[in-house]
């Protein structure tokens, strides 16, 4: 992998990161409820379950480039496509309301949580099959790819997450409202909407 398209990865990755999906809203709803106390452990919830989910989506990925060079580009086209719907789906379901407080939990409870939510979320490995091949030499070995992007998308995916419980715990009350996650959420659908047409422009 060049340093080029790692740094493309980078960047893609962060973006998509900063977007508030069942994830994000639940670290929020932590923090919300029971401040930095819980911060370290949401994201280190997140990280094992982003761990998880993109595990089992590049497994099933590298067989399917190996096996097959068009259906690789058809999955490329595909994964464009989801990336529009996504993005659309995520304009149409900004919070009309604020966040409920997360229920009292500890610190492993909410490791717990963050992890099987993210891990078992049905979008996930999806997502991450429509997203990561953009960002894929086929032509070169997969293994040390797919080590890269993990290791790349999970410590992103914990910083992420870390710094969306802090800045919560710091700004309780205005990002407890709804007009700030709405316009948060339809910027993220926005963002999304983008990559999928630029996803199909490329060559």
């Amino acid at each position: 992998m060049s340093f080029d398209l790692w740094l493309a990865f980078v960047a893609a990755s962060t973006l998509l990161l900063l977007i508030p999906g069942p994830t994000v809203l639940l670290v929020l709803s932590y923090a919300l409820s029971k401040g930095r106390s819980v911060a370290v452990a949401s994201a280190a919830g997140v990280a094992m379950g982003d761990f998880l989910a993109m595990t089992a989506s590049l497994l099933g990925l590298g067989a399917l480039v190996l096996a097959s060079a068009t259906a690789f580009t058809v999955l490329k086209w595909i994964g464009a496509v989801y990336l529009v719907w996504l993005g659309i789906r995520l304009i149409r379901s900004a919070p009309k309301e604020g966040l409920a407080p997360a229920r009292e939990v500890a610190a492993r409870g909410v490791f717990g949580h963050t992890a099987t939510v993210t891990a078992l979320n049905p979008k996930s490995i999806a997502f991450f099959i429509a997203f990561v091949p953009q960002f894929i030499d086929p032509q070169t070995a997969l293994l040390p790819q797919f080590v890269i992007l993990i290791a790349t998308f999970v410590s992103l995916a914990a910083i992420n997450a870390l710094a969306y419980a802090l800045l919560a715990d710091r700004l309780r009350q205005m990002i407890a409202r709804p007009g700030i996650l709405a316009w948060v959420t339809r910027a993220g659908g926005v963002t999304l909407i983008g990559m999928g047409v630029l996803t199909a422009t490329l060559r």
